[in-house]
């Protein structure tokens, strides 16, 4: 996985792995409030269009993104630990965002994705590359996180 905000993707015949990783000088507690905060998404958030639901262990959302406007992925909250660790995801993969305290008095922020499955090779050309995506989902988070600390 690449640091300092950029993508990297590794295909295999059965799946796709997307991660990225950056720091970001915020408490853990203001980069999980706005992960977990459904409402506030498309306020600070580029990629995501809308999220319907509590984001909470169990709980399942509705999300909208830019990469397919036209469609709404059902997504159950698999892993919630908070300031630490986030997971959702559907039969076909999961996305998991993961909290770490760093040296700089910062975070870093790590999120990655695998989707696949036995028929993954059949659709896996008309799934969009995630890279430029979470390349700027990071760095949005990045940005409102660190605006939200130099504000208290």
């Amino acid at each position: 996985m690449t640091q300092n905000g950029k993508a990297t993707t590794v295909r295999t015949t059965f799946t796709r792995a997307t991660g990225i990783s950056i720091e970001i000088k915020a408490d853990p507690d203001v980069v999980w409030a706005l992960l977990t905060k459904a409402s506030d998404f498309p306020r600070w958030n580029s990629i995501v269009t809308s999220i319907e639901g509590n984001i909470a262990l169990g709980e399942t959302i509705k999300l909208k993104s830019i990469l397919d406007a036209k469609r709404t992925f059902k997504l159950k909250v698999k892993e919630f630990e908070p300031a630490k660790r986030l997971a959702w995801g559907d039969p076909m993969g999961n996305r998991i965002y993961t909290i770490t305290k760093n040296q700089n008095g910062g975070v870093t922020f790590t999120l990655n994705e695998k989707i696949g499955g036995q028929l993954f090779p059949l659709f896996a050309k008309m799934i969009p590359s995630f890279d430029q995506s979470f390349e700027q989902f990071a760095s949005d988070l990045k940005k409102e996180s660190e605006i939200i600390m130099n504000s208290k």
